[in-house]
């Protein structure tokens, strides 16, 4: 372990607030603060800035802590791509806190690298089949919503006070349907929207 750099990687999305207990745990691993990488946003994809500087600094003299596995990544695919690129290319170890079997450093033999390769599979693919029942269910839940006539999208604009009046002159010709919409403080095409639904109902 003499010697080898120490570097940490944070993934905050904008809603989550654990970015101080991902910092606590990269920093008792021993992780200089100035190693720290940290992005800010969602793990659907690698397109992060500090992610990428941080892999340019990585080599085999390298050890990478992140606390849990969701912070590197979520997406099945790239996360086992990325992993690859880390470990095998870079010849980076990989220090997944919260998971001490992912652990690249404890076994430099075939088995170990194995086993880690195994386990960050199966839990790639929990993870992605997660991500994908959330989505399903929230499909199902708006689709029965909607079954029971909630709405979705912008509430309708009201119609203003003066809207029968301003329509009833609008449809005699005494007004253009510019000065219409105009008199009643809305665009040309929701006064028209609005007329046609009014006269239809």
């Amino acid at each position: 372990m003499e010697g080898r750099k120490f570097y940490g990687y944070m993934r905050c999305s904008s809603r989550e607030q654990n970015e101080d207990r991902q910092l606590i745990a990269l920093k008792e691993m021993g992780v200089p603060e100035k190693q720290i990488y940290m992005d800010k946003q969602s793990g659907k994809d690698f397109n992060r800035p500090q992610y990428k500087r941080l892999l340019r600094k990585l080599d085999n003299n390298s050890v990478l802590f992140v606390k849990s596995i969701d912070r590197l990544g979520r997406n099945y695919a790239d996360l086992n791509e990325q992993w690859r690129i880390i470990t095998k290319e870079k010849g980076a170890d990989i220090v997944v806190i919260d998971m001490p079997i992912l652990d690249t450093r404890r076994d430099k033999n075939l088995l170990g690298t194995f086993i880690s390769d195994i386990v960050l599979a199966l839990l790639s693919y929990v993870a992605e089949n997660e991500r994908i029942n959330i989505k399903q269910r929230q499909a199902e839940g708006i689709a029965a919503a909607k079954a029971r006539g909630v709405k979705f999208g912008r509430p309708p604009v009201p119609l203003p006070d003066n809207f029968y009046e301003v329509h009833k002159q609008w449809r005699d010709k005494k007004l253009t349907l510019k000065q219409a919409a105009k008199a009643c403080n809305l665009a040309a095409s929701t006064f028209f929207d609005k007329a046609r639904e009014f006269e239809k109902g």
